[in-house]
């Protein structure tokens, strides 16, 4: 079983090959605007797995996860070519909703700054 540094590498590599072909060589339209925000290996490279999030949201949550469910065995057969493994994990895609998490933490902080008084002076 590889260490736990070349798991996060071979992770690193993974999603460094799909940001890439996503954009210069996917032209699937339910495919744009979209980033890999973490990949996760298996201890045994049985799977991949590829947390993705999108500009507009979860809106379009189950059409982003239907086209790289159906471009999964393209991207797998790809990243195999440039990434040098005896065998290459399975690929899982997962939609993350930290970046909407994140935002929607920001707007509650703004909307409590904003509704803050300014303390007075005696």
């Amino acid at each position: 079983m590889p260490s736990g540094i070349r798991l996060q590498r071979i992770a690193d590599r993974i999603r460094q090959e799909i940001s890439e072909m996503l954009i210069r060589e996917i032209s699937d339209p339910r495919l744009h605007q979209i980033f890999i925000t973490d990949v996760k290996v298996d201890r045994e490279l049985a799977f991949a797995d590829i947390y993705v999030s999108a500009v507009e949201g979860s809106v379009r949550s189950a059409e982003i996860l239907e086209g790289l469910e159906h471009a999964s065995g393209f991207l797998r057969h790809e990243l195999s070519a440039r990434i040098e493994l005896r065998a290459f994990p399975r690929l899982r895609f997962h939609w993350d909703p930290t970046p909407e998490n994140a935002d929607h933490i920001e707007q509650l902080l703004a909307d409590l700054r904003k509704n803050e008084r300014p303390a007075e002076k005696n």
